[in-house]
């Protein structure tokens, strides 16, 4: 969905230096999104989502989808399809 939701992120970037930083999340799907953020990250790297409810689910990073004037977006999902993923978001997705 073209939906945008701002997000902590915390995870090890590509120089194996630990973060948590504010990211913006966009695309919003039921399996993850394209979050935003000014760090270089390794695709197959685990990471943590927190959104604004306090929840937080395991995330891992599957693509990076740009890189522009230091600011990349990279694809992520859910580790696990579990409630607490399908409510992450806290709207509810149209079935396909």
């Amino acid at each position: 969905m073209a939906l945008h939701a701002s997000v902590g992120l915390t995870g090890e970037d590509r120089q194996k230096a630990s973060f948590t930083i504010n990211a913006k999340a966009t695309n919003l799907n039921r399996h993850g999104a394209a979050v935003q953020l000014p760090r270089e990250l390794p695709v197959g790297s685990s990471v943590t989502l927190k959104n604004n409810r306090g929840i937080q689910v395991p995330a891992r990073v599957v693509s990076q989808i740009s890189a522009v004037e230091g600011l990349r977006t990279y694809g992520i999902e859910f580790v696990e399809q579990d409630e607490k993923a399908l409510q992450f978001w806290g709207i509810s997705f149209p079935i396909a």
